[in-house]
């Protein structure tokens, strides 16, 4: 058992930290949260992560980096809603989001900084998955039968980003299942609670 809790750096926006802080709340799992400016990063989380993205999670020194991974130790250690009960496409399905998804939607939602950017190209790549997702809901409440499982959870932040780049473009769209999933996940409980607002971390002052 560690000898206190977790620490988890994170920053209440980023879709990888909110990925990881739904899996902890699903686990019951006690942590020290550490919240942060990604624009002004403290030494103590560089010193810890000097890759410098969240989330990062020490565990009494072992330190998780990627948000998948936090996910999954965190459901390891506990899984009382059965996250871990998926399909064997599950997997694919999120690799899928975190990778050809992701790059779509940050060359969307970025397009200010990319050169020769085409955003409008960008988004009809990203909506291509989307399409994928609406069809895959068509008879379902979830991407994995009735209730919320590591599939929903590992990809619904980053549709919500994709989402409000353009909200009215969005919900003009021909997705009535997609959006209605995504709107159940915001206005979840779950949802509301890892998007507390916490007080920015800093370090005690030395005695």
């Amino acid at each position: 058992m560690p000898r206190q809790a977790p620490i988890l750096w994170s920053f209440r926006r980023c879709p990888y930290a909110m990925r990881a802080r739904l899996a902890i709340a699903s686990a019951r799992i006690p942590v020290e949260h550490r919240e942060i400016l990604l624009r002004d990063k403290p030494a103590e989380f560089l010193a810890t992560s000097p890759k410098g993205t969240v989330p990062v999670i020490d565990v009494d020194g072992l330190v998780i980096e990627e948000s998948f991974d936090v996910m999954l130790w965190a459901l390891n250690q506990n899984d009382p809603e059965n996250w871990l009960d998926v399909p064997p496409n599950a997997y694919d399905l999120i690799a899928q989001a975190e990778g050809p998804f992701k790059t779509a939607l940050d060359r969307y939602k970025y397009a200010s900084r990319i050169e020769d950017s085409d955003p409008k190209a960008d988004r009809a790549e990203g909506s291509a998955f989307l399409v994928e997702l609406d069809t895959m809901l068509c008879n379902q409440s979830c991407l994995a039968g009735t209730n919320y499982r590591l599939t929903d959870m590992a990809i619904l932040p980053f549709v919500r980003q994709f989402a409000h780049v353009d909200l009215d473009w969005f919900n003009a769209q021909p997705w009535p299942d997609l959006s209605r999933w995504l709107e159940d996940f915001k206005s979840s409980d779950r949802f509301r609670g890892i998007m507390a607002k916490y007080p920015l971390w800093t370090p005690k002052p030395v005695s």
